[in-house]
């Protein structure tokens, strides 16, 4: 397969790449120019996906398409609240008016007064107009504290709340409706002289134009046109009318920048901007016409843009892939597989910020209202810490957590981004077999794949101390340092003789000291001038049976893959071919491994331990860290061991990560429980969990300071007999005692999430995360709706 480069990394010759165990298969023929259309990635098709936005936004944050949410409101007054006041302040207002109008109100008249002549009254406070001046006066002083009245009440009655809430609230066209309303029943209470509006008017512009103005009738009539429109005119901007005009006629547009941000001759993404500034244009094209006519999908652009990013450090590269753009278009940079898509999705995903989405988080008070609604994402920022999911069977686990990180971590390996080994127990829960390049069945005979015990290492020190990892690494009895040392004394005196390592009976033999096995291994070493793995076997020999010796823990163990269902695999002679980890160091492969949890619980657990060794081993000793490589277990139960937590602990420093599913913490040994969850960033409890696992995840969340509010009511006690019988009338009608409220706000410092709302507040298909990235960024443990 022509990869033009890409994935012609050191250490990935014939004998690094995966084979199968019998003749390798023939080679896949070569991609034709148009592959099989993906689904769409987004609504619109791929040019729409492309273009969509991806603001910056926190951890686990759905970016495509994500709008911030506005500002928290303030909790408003209640709408029995606000319809009161406002009934309350217009007939108070109405009142006023009328007592105002008839006189009532004493010293009404004084303010005035003071400013105007004393000829133009009567003498006496309740005097009135003595001149026409004192009259015109006097109406356009009744206007002025006519509209200070209707200013206060409507202040003091909130009606601008209501109008927003109940009219404006509703959009259009009740809104304009509404205000059109409200603006003819203006008009009528203006010209019938409700309102003192019109006669203030004619007097304000005799005052300052002249009483003869009014002998045109001309004049007359636009003064009075303008006075209908003066009060049409606040009904028209409540109402927004000339917004919704210019809706009806299709003008609203015409005045809205497109995009104010950019230039209108910028390219878009679909258009392949990066490549155009670099002086690809034919490329560019090339591409562009691609996407344009649907002849390639989401993974095409990932896998691209991504070999664009490599080929810009390496111009023999960019070379090569300039030329095979031009060629094949989207098919060019191919993954070593052939393969553009997985044959399908069950998940959510956007390849351009390589996330997937698993949920939403929940409109719940433990929830920051910014995220409250938004989608719910992982990506490998955050799976490179690490993810440890805790949940009952029936939780969710496999179905809503590990397809979809599986299957997206298997979309970004096509891409040539990553690399993934999920390991699972058999009948396809992690994906179809068409959506990996290696699947290894161990214990079933139709598996075109074998598994290597030793990782792929030379060196039987490496070798030993990852396998006693896994064989023993889980019996708290014995030190897993000296279980390496017996198996480095029988391994390496193996393959100086042999050439390989044992296979699964030769070294269950050594472990149980066979004398023939051992008589013929000292022999062949002598034989062959092998003094050094001498010495070391015959160390071995005087150790066995002795106290401590953890051999026969090692030979039991051993024991379990001596089986005759597994008699085909673990092979390690000059014909076995088995699938090493070590492929995963520079290859973009995805690796499924089912193990025969049903058949063999205690051989699976066994295999699982070792994996998890093996991948902590081989990660942290290679040296291109450039492609993300994560390990997915399905189930975790028994696979933790003090060595492997240090081991996931250095994950994030080597750009790998660990997905690790378990039923319940007490799968992990006690003594590590508090280790495990200190070496993850992201931890996960599904609704279900016991209060037990909801108190260790409580701990390790911590607490955080909240405000509290604490109202308590202490009665009321009258001394003034009125006063008593007013407490009593009002008794009487409520059913209540009269009292009085006081409100201590105070701040303490409580659990983020207990280990009762852990164990019995979280509804089904829920789960409780947080999350960390591989910079440091945090986020608090937030409730999540997960995605069926």
């Amino acid at each position: 397969m022509d990869t033009e480069g890409m994935y012609d990394a050191r250490g990935t010759d014939a004998g690094r790449v995966p084979r199968p165990a019998g003749p390798p298969p023939a080679a896949p023929p070569p991609p034709t120019h148009a592959p099989r259309p993906g689904p769409p990635p987004a609504d619109g098709g791929l040019e729409a996906w492309l273009r969509a936005p991806r603001p910056d936004a926190g951890p686990g944050v759905w970016r495509l398409g994500h709008v911030p949410r506005p500002p928290e409101k303030p909790e408003g007054v209640s709408d029995r609240s606000l319809v009161v006041g406002v009934l309350v302040s217009a007939l108070s207002g109405l009142l006023l008016w009328s007592l105002w109008r008839n006189g009532y109100i004493p010293y009404r008249l004084v303010p005035l007064k003071l400013f105007t002549p004393h000829d133009w009254w009567y003498a006496g406070t309740f005097g009135g107009p003595r001149t026409i001046e004192g009259a015109d006066a006097l109406t356009v002083y009744e206007a002025v504290l006519f509209g200070l009245l209707v200013y206060g009440c409507g202040r003091l009655g909130n009606w601008s709340e209501i109008f927003r809430r109940h009219v404006a609230g509703r959009g259009q066209p009740f809104l304009a409706l509404t205000t059109a309303a409200g603006g003819a029943v203006a008009e009528v209470l203006v010209w019938k002289d409700a309102v003192p509006l019109v006669r203030p008017v004619l007097v304000l512009v005799a005052a300052v134009a002249g009483g003869e103005i009014y002998q045109s009738q001309a004049v007359v009539n636009v003064i009075y046109a303008l006075i209908a429109l003066g009060v049409l005119w606040p009904f028209a901007r409540l109402g927004r009318w000339r917004e919704l005009i210019a809706a009806r006629t299709g003008k609203g547009a015409a005045g809205v920048p497109a995009a104010a941000s950019a230039p209108p001759d910028a390219p878009t993404p679909d258009q392949w901007p990066e490549l155009r500034t670099a002086g690809l244009t034919d490329a560019a094209e090339t591409l562009a016409t691609e996407v344009r006519t649907g002849r390639m999908n989401d993974v095409d652009v990932a896998r691209l843009r991504h070999a664009w990013t490599v080929g810009r450090t390496r111009p023999e590269r960019l070379a090569a892939l300039t030329e095979a753009v031009l060629r094949t278009g989207g098919a060019a940079a191919l993954h070593p597989s052939g393969t553009r898509d997985l044959p399908r999705r069950a998940a959510r995903h956007d390849l351009l910020t390589g996330q997937v989405r698993i949920g939403t988080f929940a409109d719940d008070p433990h929830n920051p209202y910014a995220r409250r609604g938004s989608g719910t994402a992982l990506e490998p920022a955050l799976l490179g810490t690490s993810l440890l999911a805790v949940g009952p069977p029936g939780a969710g686990k496999s179905a809503l957590l590990v397809r979809p990180v599986v299957e997206s971590l298997a979309l970004q390996a096509l891409a040539g981004r990553a690399a993934v080994l999920a390991v699972g127990g058999t009948g396809g829960e992690l994906g179809p077999d068409e959506a990996f390049d290696v699947v290894v069945r161990i214990g079933d005979p139709s598996s075109a794949h074998d598994f290597d015990l030793y990782g792929g290492t030379t060196d039987p020190d490496e070798a030993a101390s990852v396998l006693a990892e896994g064989l023993v690494g889980d019996v708290p009895q014995l030190d897993s340092r000296r279980a390496a040392t017996v198996l480095a004394q029988l391994l390496g005196p193996y393959r100086a003789v042999h050439g390989h390592f044992p296979g699964v009976p030769e070294l269950r033999q050594l472990l149980d000291g066979d004398h023939a096995a051992t008589g013929a291994l000292r022999e062949a070493l002598a034989a062959g001038g092998h003094q050094a793995m001498l010495r070391d076997l015959e160390a071995r020999t005087r150790q066995r049976g002795g106290p401590g010796d953890p051999g026969p823990a090692l030979a039991d163990r051993i024991a379990l893959l001596d089986r005759p269902a597994f008699a085909p695999f673990f092979a390690t002679g000059e014909q076995a071919r088995p699938f090493s980890l070590r492929s995963l160091e520079h290859l973009p492969l995805r690796v499924r491994i089912d193990l025969p949890e049903r058949a063999h619980a205690e051989a699976s657990a066994l295999l699982a331990r070792l994996v998890l060794a093996q991948f902590t081993a081989v990660t942290a000793a290679r040296t291109d860290r450039s492609l993300f490589v994560c390990l997915v277990l399905d189930d975790a139960t028994h696979t933790v061991t003090a060595g492997t937590v240090r081991g996931i602990r250095r994950l994030r420093s080597v750009n790998a990560g660990a997905v690790l599913a378990l039923r319940t913490v007490d799968d992990v040994p006690e003594q590590l429980h508090t280790a495990l969850l200190g070496a993850v960033g992201c931890r996960m409890a599904f609704s279900g969990v016991t209060t037990w696992d909801g108190k260790r995840f409580s701990e390790a969340w911590g607490k955080e300071w909240i405000e509290t509010r604490e109202v308590a009511e202490h009665a009321v006690f009258a001394d003034q007999p009125l006063t008593r019988a007013l407490h009593a009338l009002r008794k009487l009608v409520t059913g209540k005692a009269v009292t009085r409220e006081a409100v201590t706000v105070k701040r303490v410092e409580r659990e983020r999430w207990s280990a009762s709302e852990l164990a019995y507040s979280l509804p089904a298909g829920h789960a409780v995360l947080s999350l960390t990235t591989v910079d440091g960024e945090h986020a608090p443990p937030l409730l999540v709706e997960l995605s069926g």
